[in-house]
């Protein structure tokens, strides 16, 4: 189901993701659980994928960090 707001999210995303990343995975879930067909493991595919493209990753302590 789309998510509201940011503190509906999963709690693995709402735990470790920075404030931004939160909300493109929020956006790009709900976008593509529209254009999926309410596909949910889909939407979360493609919500990870937004957040990596807008250039977050893990760092070497395991933490999400916007890379540059």
């Amino acid at each position: 189901m789309p998510y509201k707001t940011i503190a509906q999210l999963p709690k693995g995303v709402k735990d470790n993701l920075p404030k931004h990343a939160k909300r493109i995975y929020k956006e790009a879930y709900n976008s593509a659980w529209e254009q999926y067909d309410q596909d949910e493991e889909r939407a979360h595919r493609v919500a990870w994928s937004a957040v990596k493209k807008a250039g977050y990753q893990k760092d070497a302590d395991g933490d999400w960090k916007k890379l540059d």
